[in-house]
């Protein structure tokens, strides 16, 4: 049962993306990005911190890349940048706390704070017609 929901909960995080892909926007730093957080935080979902711990440099990193890079056409460019600024923020804050050795439930609550940043950003950052 506990799988059965998982798999429906990333399925339903998931569909931003999906709907992303499908609209053939090329960004290769938000590409970069997801790969990080996708590995990152669907094994801290399950339990497993290490991929998390070993990836908070990167993350950030990442998302620095991400934030200097272009904004494509498809996107609301000041809500996009705006909400990338914040997503450095969290990445900041993630390595930080893994850094610093806080332990695995903060880890989990800070990179759920960055998924949603960037599922916002995937999501209700894009214009309306594409």
């Amino acid at each position: 049962m506990k799988h059965r929901f998982l798999l429906a909960c990333m399925l339903l995080m998931l569909f931003p993306a999906l709907s992303f892909a499908q609209k053939k926007v090329s960004w290769p730093e938000m590409k970069a990005f997801h790969g990080l957080m996708s590995v990152s935080f669907h094994s801290a979902e399950e339990g497993k911190f290490e991929p998390l711990k070993m990836r908070g440099d990167s993350l950030f990193v990442a998302a620095e890349k991400w934030y200097n890079s272009p904004v494509p056409a498809g996107f609301k460019a000041d809500k996009t940048k705006e909400t990338l600024k914040t997503l450095v923020e969290k990445t900041r804050v993630l390595q930080k706390h893994i850094e610093g050795g806080s332990p695995n439930e903060k880890l989990m609550a800070v990179i759920t704070e960055a998924h949603d940043v960037f599922h916002k950003i995937v999501g209700e950052c894009r214009e309306e017609d594409h």
